[in-house]
């Protein structure tokens, strides 16, 4: 929903918002990926095993899981200026504690309060682009944000990997925290103030809320459908780096030359999976339908991602990672646009705050697995199972889509289509 007109005004100030958002994205990705990278290198310095390397991921992702219901509600209560302000501060301080530690646990701790602030950047894209934007550009505003986290994913290899490379592992996550830092004064300065103070909302209306968004079918189908898809994605931002390193045998100056690749191709799915829905939507189809069509393609792509358990050659094998990562971020991208089509601007931090933790949970769950897989030397397996998740979530979506016109939260809206009582 586009209230108080601000989405149809003319000016420039929607899109000058979308460029911070992506700038910080951006920034986000390379705080989260930096660990990624270097895992091999940190394990060897701090004497980490795989298994304790999983369970460090595992607490950024509890974090993360956690963090994203807090942040959706903090994100509607304070207005995107000061909730994203607070939100990098918090992210930025956690990544240069990342470059401090010195154990597992120190490393451990960072990573988790690393994710207790990453979350907020996507519940208040959400609400920038559910706020500001019609829906015949919201696909393509979602897709050019979000590309910030593969703009970021893609400069992580060779940014992350020179700096170590070059000064020592520590100074890749200050460099990259200290840039937060830099971002927030572009932020406040470019953003309007709020237009109204901040007024927390009492129990009973604050109940009524999550007791409204908790019985609703479609967000619970929603919620499942990103916990599925999901855990691709973090594989290969997580695991495939070390995959290169530790079964291809490749250095970490060939990934940080080579492994940009995979992530570029998530930039083009990002920016052209919006683009595509947004261009069904503008000749007339309904929002929801071209959002479905998209993550239909997206979802009978992702499945070539098993022939990499086959050992193809390495120029072969970054083809099918980017294949697997194109299509994943066309999903993502459409199923995030969908929700914005689906449900009020007022409550839309929220809602996102609870997709995003059901994306959280399957990540976290899906490193356990993934983790003990790699122990005990079965990484190629990992390629199989992931082939199998996109499918399995547009099924789920799909059944999102139908149940929506009768589920509570969405009663105002018919497949994105806002109704005059909205």
């Amino acid at each position: 929903m586009i209230e108080n007109g601000e989405a149809t005004r003319p000016g420039k100030l929607r899109w000058a918002l979308l460029a911070l958002l992506f700038v910080s994205t951006v920034i986000n990705y390379l705080d989260r990926q930096a660990l990624s990278i270097l895992a091999t290198t940190i394990q060897l310095d701090l004497s980490i095993t795989d298994a304790a390397y999983a369970h460090i991921v595992q607490m950024f992702l509890f974090a993360y899981t956690l963090a994203y219901l807090l942040a959706g509600r903090i994100t509607d209560w304070l207005g995107s200026r000061m909730a994203l302000a607070l939100f990098v501060a918090w992210w930025s301080v956690a990544n240069l504690m990342t470059g401090m530690a010195r154990s597992a646990f120190e490393l451990g701790a960072a990573r988790f309060a690393l994710g207790l602030g990453e979350p907020g950047n996507y519940t208040v894209g959400s609400k920038v682009v559910s706020e500001r934007f019609p829906p015949t550009q919201r696909g393509l505003a979602l897709g050019i944000y979000t590309a910030g986290a593969m703009v970021g994913a893609t400069l992580a290899p060779p940014l992350i990997g020179g700096v170590a490379l070059v000064y020592g592992w520590r100074w890749a996550f200050v460099i990259t925290g200290v840039a937060g830092l830099f971002w927030l004064a572009g932020w406040l300065w470019i953003h309007p103030r709020e237009p109204r103070p901040v007024t927390l909302p009492g129990a009973k209306s604050e109940g009524m809320v999550w007791g409204q968004l908790l019985r609703d079918r479609t967000l619970w189908l929603l919620v499942l459908s990103r916990a599925v898809a999901d855990p691709v994605w973090y594989f290969y931002l997580f695991w495939f780096p070390k995959y290169l390193n530790d079964v291809r045998g490749m250095t970490l100056a060939a990934v940080a030359s080579m492994a940009w690749v995979v992530y570029l191709a998530a930039d083009v799915g990002s920016v052209g999976g919006g683009a595509i829905s947004s261009a069904m939507v503008k000749k007339g189809m309904a929002p929801a339908r071209s959002r479905l069509i998209a993550m239909a393609g997206a979802a009978m792509l992702a499945p070539v991602g098993m022939l990499a358990a086959a050992h193809p050659a390495i120029p072969i094998l970054f083809a099918i990672g980017s294949a697997v990562t194109f299509a994943h971020l066309v999903y993502q991208i459409n199923i995030s646009t969908l929700v914005v089509d689906l449900y009020p601007s007022r409550n839309i931090a929220t809602v996102f705050g609870i997709i995003g933790a059901g994306s959280g949970l399957g990540g976290m769950l899906s490193a356990q697995v993934v983790g003990s897989l790699v122990t005990s030397g079965h990484f190629d397996h990992c390629f199989v199972i992931m082939a199998f998740l996109h499918p399995i979530a547009f099924a789920v979506a799909w059944l999102g889509v139908k149940l929506a016109p009768r589920s509570p939260a969405t009663a105002n809206t018919v497949l994105g289509q806002e109704t005059s009582s909205a």
